[in-house]
């Protein structure tokens, strides 16, 4: 059965508040986001103890962590930032398995100076394209080096996006210690929302071999093409609702083909963890109800 989590950063409160709420909402496995109202990995530096710690408590919860959040621009055309992001990205892999889990997270990013989420005519680039698959590289170096695995979450307005370009990263960098996170809705612009059925089989049809974790968020076409965000506490990479023609709304509340989904999803990962996000706290019990009665009615 696919099992279904959610991030830790949709609850803004200490680690053993976010565990008790995220218990009490029924969910059996979470995606971590080191970024605690009592110990945020962003602003101090994790360590050995500390990602124990971690760790601990949510084994003691019964709350596995299936994949560990690095969300970070490690293309941004400053050096300084570049570096800092890259450092960040790093830092998540050397504890990753101190935090019980080796998949760790990011986007690929954009040139953009301003967002990591809006598009830069640069990323279009063969230069900027091979100058990513060079860093994706280092980091995949690194993450075997300490045990982890570096699983890229494309993004239609990152570097990498579509299904040809994941294809063509793992054809240069290889399969080994990198994978895939799933997340169709990442590959809709204002053309392939016109055919989002077609859209879906053709992202599994390609790359359900390198998926290693899921996500459950959903798409809508919009008139604002502005970049997104939602006034909640949290993150950037949390508060982000879309960029461009395609908004990213949670589960359940726009146009993709939820059951398709899953059902293709189930295909060749039938225990996948699907983890829902793009929501507010309020909306979590409605989100999580919409996927359990999902995949109910698919059977998976």
């Amino acid at each position: 059965m696919i099992s279904i989590g959610i991030f830790t950063g949709y609850y803004p409160y200490t680690m053993s508040e976010v565990i008790r709420r995220i218990k009490a909402s029924g969910f059996n496995c979470v995606q971590l986001d080191v970024t605690f109202k009592d110990f945020d990995a962003a602003k101090e530096p994790l360590t050995k103890k500390k990602a124990n710690e971690i760790r601990d408590a949510f084994r003691e919860a019964d709350l596995p962590i299936v994949a560990v959040s690095a969300y970070t621009n490690f293309i941004h055309p400053d050096p300084d930032v570049r570096k800092k992001n890259i450092d960040y990205l790093k830092m998540m892999m050397r504890y990753a398995r101190d935090l019980g889990c080796p998949y760790v997270a990011s986007e690929t990013g954009t040139y953009n100076r301003e967002s990591d989420w809006v598009w830069h005519d640069k990323n279009a680039s063969p230069e900027v394209f091979e100058e990513t698959i060079e860093i994706i590289r280092d980091l995949v170096a690194y993450a075997k080096e300490w045990g982890a695995t570096f699983i890229v979450e494309n993004y239609v307005n990152n570097v990498i996006g579509s299904v040809e370009q994941v294809e063509r990263m793992f054809k240069e960098v290889g399969c080994d210690h990198l994978g895939l996170i799933c997340d169709p809705t990442n590959y809709f612009d204002e053309n392939t929302i016109q055919d989002v059925d077609g859209t879906l089989n053709h992202i599994f049809d390609r790359l359900s071999d390198h998926m290693v974790i899921a996500h459950a968020k959903d798409i809508n076409l919009t008139e604002d093409l502005g970049e997104k965000h939602a006034d909640i506490d949290a993150d950037a990479s949390h508060t982000f609702r879309g960029s461009g023609a395609v908004e990213l709304p949670a589960a359940g509340l726009g146009i993709l083909n939820y059951d398709l989904y899953v059902k293709r999803l189930a295909e060749k990962n039938p225990n996948i963890p699907l983890i829902i996000e793009h929501l507010d706290e309020g909306d979590i019990d409605r989100a999580k109800r919409f996927i359990v009665d999902t995949l109910k009615r698919v059977g998976v």
